[in-house]
């Protein structure tokens, strides 16, 4: 069982590592950038700028079967786009690179060595088919179906037999069964859960050699000195598993903070990740469908720095050194929020007609230019 939150966290909270943070933004290029993703980017951008500190792109693609060059190249033009000009990156490096998971295989594979030798990991070399067996007797007994634990012990002859057969393997941390893993989190305070409800023992090395994403995201934010983890709601269930492979190698976990959930303008339910009807209209989600649209990087700036955080009351418009001289992860609210996408519209409409001619004619140029088949050097000769 899950406790529910036990404690508002503190407006002092954040503050418990003074100084400059070191955030990142990690995405797994296997789809285009939504605007979930976006927010997620700037707020991280925005706590970076606020202490004087360092945003770091990381790619997370070990999922090479939905790998896609296009989704990375449409990834980083929405960042560019919207001005989140990155400190540390795969295109412009950094003291710890490299900055794409696939390139830092050699050294998952040390750390999870060290992991096994500590007895904190164990390989596992239950095929597909008897996981999907163990699965089906568990379905059939109605108890709570997954893996069971049952590789934890096994015996030095039975590795060798497995090995000699050439059964793949795959590494699971050893989770424990007793006790409890509390998390305190910077937006919503105190979480606890009981340990026998946690997953039973996740991969943490795939078959293939590459790194699951709880085990490679701990090496990685360790190795590049993360401090603040800002992140969507949806991982705060991944977090206890997190503090685990931190605590089995003695290693102090960053901060973490996780972002409300956005809602779709109805409220009703999470943004979709593609254009959607709501009440008869159609609402876009993809970043780079909103640049295709005609929307200004600085109304979308002003937009999504408002939602789930507040820059004052009785200011729509700012600039965003204005948010970044007020940013704070105390003031971020963790009710979900709906987007309203009437207000976005509206700013659009704020930001273009500040526009001086010149600079109005240089930002439609792109979109003439497409309708006309005219170059953009004949429309603004």
């Amino acid at each position: 069982m899950t406790i529910a939150t036990l404690s508002s966290p503190s407006p002092a909270a954040e503050n418990i590592h003074p100084g400059p943070a070191r955030v990142r933004f990690a995405p797994s290029p296997t789809g285009y950038l939504h605007l979930g993703g976006l927010r997620t980017a700037l707020f991280n951008w925005l706590y970076a700028r606020h202490t004087d500190g360092q945003f770091i792109l990381r790619i997370e693609d070990t999922d090479q079967t939905r790998f896609s060059v296009d989704s990375l190249e449409d990834i980083m033009q929405g960042l560019r786009w919207l001005g989140l000009n990155w400190d540390e990156g795969p295109d412009v490096g950094g003291p710890y690179g490299p900055y794409i998971q696939t390139e830092r295989a050699e050294l998952y594979q040390q750390y999870i060595e060290q992991l096994i030798a500590a007895g904190h990991a164990y390989r596992s070399y239950m095929t597909a088919d008897e996981l999907s067996s163990l699965r089906e007797e568990q379905k059939a007994k109605g108890v709570t179906q997954g893996y069971d634990r049952r590789d934890r012990h096994l015996t030095a002859q039975q590795i060798a037999a497995y090995e000699a057969e050439g059964r793949p393997s795959v590494v699971r941390l050893v989770v424990p069964t007793e006790g409890v893993t509390t998390i305190h989190d910077l937006i919503r305070g105190q979480t606890t859960w009981d340990n026998i409800n946690l997953p039973a023992d996740p991969v943490l090395m795939k078959s293939d050699g590459l790194p699951t994403y709880h085990f490679a995201v701990v090496v990685d934010d360790h190795l590049m000195q993360i401090t603040h983890i800002l992140r969507s709601d949806e991982w705060l269930s991944s977090t206890p598993i997190h503090q685990i492979i931190y605590g089995a190698f003695g290693w102090e976990m960053p901060q973490v903070a996780h972002l409300p959930v956005i809602l779709d303008p109805s409220g009703k339910g999470k943004m979709s990740k593609r254009k959607k009807v709501v009440a008869g209209k159609e609402y876009l989600a993809l970043v780079h469908e909103f640049i295709e649209a005609g929307y200004l990087p600085e109304a979308m700036h002003n937009f999504l720095t408002n939602i789930g955080w507040n820059f004052d009351a009785e200011r729509e418009i700012f600039e965003p050194e204005e948010a970044i001289a007020r940013f704070q992860l105390a003031d971020i609210n963790p009710a979900p929020a709906a987007l309203p996408y009437e207000k976005l519209d509206w700013l659009n409409g704020v930001y273009i007609r500040d526009l001086a001619p010149g600079a109005l004619k240089m930002r439609i140029a792109p979109f003439l230019s497409a309708a006309l088949g005219m170059t953009e050097a004949e429309l603004l000769a």
